[in-house]
């Protein structure tokens, strides 16, 4: 009598598990009775956009903090999408102008977090950076300026924007007894004599536009203008694009592009392409940003980093910039659409500390990426020219990255003034579109 309601007990689980297996019918069931914790509390769905889609080593160093929040979090669905650079930025517009935007998504600093904020889609982090003072407290005065507005933070940088390097071969400046130029004169001298035996002076891959800009002209043209014409012409207050200073930035670019300094076909080669053709020492230059040490990194061998070093753009005559500088400042940032609430929120701002805190932080200066954060890179693990690079950016003004402070339609008339002046235009000509372009968009 004593076994009888352990026997019905056992026959009552036989049965539940019978109809269980019956009701699946060879699929999964997710909401079965038995699984009523999971039917109550569905999993968190959380969307991720970036474009650290390469193989490069920050690339590699994103997707892993990436990576390692999906393990930490398996009650989450994160669909995170790595979209190529190249087209990510309109891919962006396409679905802010249908207030369509992922959950969290990585957009630059400046102009480009701007319009998302003007536009009213996206919600401050503040309280995130709140909660982990000693994080917050740890980012270099002024990187969290481009990404903030009225007292608010809406991202961290990543990395740090440091566009404008001037990357040299150290073997063919000895082989042909180049000096490595400090003034435009000995920059053009170099462009001639390099001509002259047959190698390529400059490398430059200006498919997608953005390059000339964001690494030659933002550094070149502040030499020549100063920073405060910049920003006052940016304002379009007190300066025009149509001056005589920028017009002679323009014309410094056009004298490059008239004296071959670059490779044949420049404008259908991208980013990547032209890193390559630089690091396999078939051009003695290159002016890239810091992206190129991560890309050289995970491309080049040891023998062909040991050939490379680095410096700044030279001077130019009568330029009213200050030559000891580089276009660039605090890199873009994981933003928050303003329609993520409750527990997909704090998830969210959990999976933005996750790729953006202290750990990452590290992670992203010991892949050889600078960074605006007080972290010490591991020189076990960094290559010694981005240890010089990073020694070197830490040593000079960083002046305004155009793209970073322009409208998007003055942006495009540069990028593609900076084509069209490369293949004979006229640089007064596109000084005009620049000008119409960025009065324009202002309204005035």
């Amino acid at each position: 009598m004593k076994k009888k309601p352990l026997a019905i007990t056992a026959s009552a689980a036989a049965l539940s598990l019978l109809l269980a297996a019956c009701g699946q019918g060879g699929t999964e069931n997710t909401g079965a009775e038995g699984n009523t914790a999971d039917a109550a509390s569905p999993k968190i769905k959380l969307s991720i956009w970036h474009n650290f889609s390469g193989d490069d080593l920050r690339a590699q160093a994103v997707r892993a903090q990436i990576d390692k929040f999906k393990t930490e979090h398996p009650e989450i669905e994160l669909d995170a999408q790595a979209i190529p650079p190249d087209g990510y930025r309109q891919r962006l517009k396409t679905v802010a102008a249908a207030d369509e935007m992922p959950d969290v998504f990585f957009t630059q600093s400046g102009t480009s977090i701007k319009e998302f904020y003007d536009g009213g889609l996206i919600q401050p982090i503040t309280p995130l950076l709140d909660q982990y003072p000693e994080w917050k407290n740890n980012f270099i005065p002024g990187s969290l300026d481009t990404l903030s507005f009225d007292g608010q933070v809406y991202a961290t940088p990543l990395s740090g924007s440091a566009t404008s390097f001037l990357f040299y071969n150290k073997s063919l400046f000895e082989q042909y007894n180049v000096k490595v130029p400090t003034t435009w004169d000995e920059m053009m001298t170099a462009v001639k004599t390099f001509n002259d035996n047959k190698i390529t002076p400059i490398s430059l891959g200006n498919k997608a536009s953005w390059l000339a800009q964001s690494s030659i002209i933002s550094s070149l043209a502040d030499r020549v203008t100063g920073t405060e014409w910049f920003k006052k012409a940016v304002a379009q207050d007190g300066a025009k694009f149509t001056d005589p200073e920028f017009v002679q930035a323009l014309s410094l670019f056009k004298e490059l592009a008239d004296a071959k300094a670059f490779q044949t076909g420049f404008n259908s080669l991208d980013n990547t392409q032209m890193e390559q053709y630089f690091i396999e020492g078939k051009a003695a230059m290159m002016i890239d940003g810091a992206w190129a040490l991560t890309n050289m990194a995970a491309s080049g061998t040891e023998e062909q980093l040991n050939q490379v070093d680095v410096t700044i753009l030279p001077s130019v005559p009568g330029g009213k910039g200050d030559p000891n500088s580089m276009s660039g400042g605090s890199g873009g940032g994981l933003a928050l659409s303003k329609h993520v609430e409750g527990d997909q929120l704090k998830a969210a701002l959990d999976l933005i500390y996750t790729v953006s805190g202290p750990e990452a932080m590290e992670a992203i200066a010991n892949s050889n990426s600078i960074v605006t954060y007080n972290v010490e890179p591991d020189q076990t693990k960094v290559m010694p020219l981005f240890y010089k690079a990073f020694n070197l950016y830490k040593s000079v003004k960083l002046t305004p990255v155009y793209d970073a402070y322009l409208t998007s339609s003055a942006t495009e008339a540069v990028n593609n003034g900076l084509q069209e002046i490369s293949m004979g235009g006229n640089p007064e000509d596109i000084a005009k579109k620049i000008q119409e372009a960025q009065a324009r968009e202002l309204g005035q």
